[in-house]
């Protein structure tokens, strides 16, 4: 195993793939920073082709399966990264021995409890199974957003008043673990990030503005945040180029993403694409521009 080894490491580094280009990207990631990552993808979940790199397709509550790849591949951290669209049911769920005393918690997570904490639940489950769960930023730090302008663009007055409106919306949101963005236009919070997905409502932005049922003279901010409550091993807010493009169909006038805290993909492409699109990307603290 050593050759999948980074040095001052004890073993190799797993990815449990979600959906999304995210995974993919913070394996490539992983593998310039001299990481041979093996990619757990989860069936029915994980959509990005995985030709070049090892990996297994196993189901998402299938703990026995992914307990026997960390002792055969040598697995000592994991990486959570991608969406999961579908909450798994009970009859998913396929414990280890060191897992089976937890069974009757996790029903009751997954019967009542909100996203984070399904999230917290599974990232117990992984490190029953053997693995210490990691964020995707003790890996590769310099995907976090820095604080401050990422791009040749800065924020107007009002855009700034957009920003704050969408900080406040942001964390009421995050607060009741529903999502973790916001758009607001014209100092008026007018969406809000769930299920679907940050560019499905900046397409739905779109269509308002389309429609005439928000003012398209306005411009507006996608806000995202970290949710108050959030563990930060997983789900951390990103933005990348389809970010950049959702923004710009919607006639936005930036992004605002929390410094530290959230992830940007493809950074080179991200600020070629918004100075291109005259749109600013900017890293704030999760309390505002008066925070420190």
């Amino acid at each position: 195993m050593a050759a999948h080894r980074l040095p001052g490491t004890g073993g190799r580094l797993a990815i449990i793939a979600g959906a999304g280009a995210l995974p993919h990207h913070v394996a490539e990631a992983a593998r310039r920073q001299g990481e041979d990552p093996f990619i757990i993808a989860l069936s029915r979940e994980a959509d990005a082709d995985w030709t070049g790199f090892d990996h297994s397709i196993l189901a998402i509550g299938d703990f026995a399966a992914i307990s026997r790849t960390f002792e055969a591949e040598g697995i000592d951290r994991v990486v959570l990264s991608g969406g999961v669209r579908r909450r798994p049911e009970w009859r998913d769920i396929r414990p280890t021995l060191r897992t089976l005393a937890k069974v009757p918690s996790v029903l009751r997570t997954l019967m009542s409890g909100g996203d984070d904490a399904v999230l917290r639940m599974a990232m117990d489950l992984i490190e029953a199974s053997g693995a210490r769960v990691i964020g995707v930023q003790d890996v590769v730090p310099n995907l976090l957003a820095d604080a401050g302008p990422l791009g040749t663009h800065m924020p107007t007055d009002d855009d700034r008043r957009d920003v704050e409106a969408g900080i406040a919306a942001a964390n009421a949101l995050g607060a009741l673990d529903v999502g973790q963005g916001a758009v607001a236009v014209g100092g008026r919070v007018i969406a809000l990030e769930g299920a679907e997905g940050t560019d499905a409502m900046l397409a739905r932005v779109a269509a308002l503005k389309a429609e005439g049922r928000v003012s398209a003279r306005r411009r507006g901010v996608l806000v995202k945040l970290c949710k108050p409550q959030q563990d930060e091993r997983a789900d951390l807010p990103s933005i990348g180029p389809s970010t950049v493009a959702g923004a710009e169909a919607a006639g936005l006038a930036g992004i605002a993403v929390e410094a530290g805290r959230a992830l940007v993909l493809e950074r080179s492409q991200v600020v070629e694409m918004a100075d291109k699109s005259g749109l600013f990307i900017l890293g704030v603290e999760r309390g505002g521009y008066g925070s420190r």
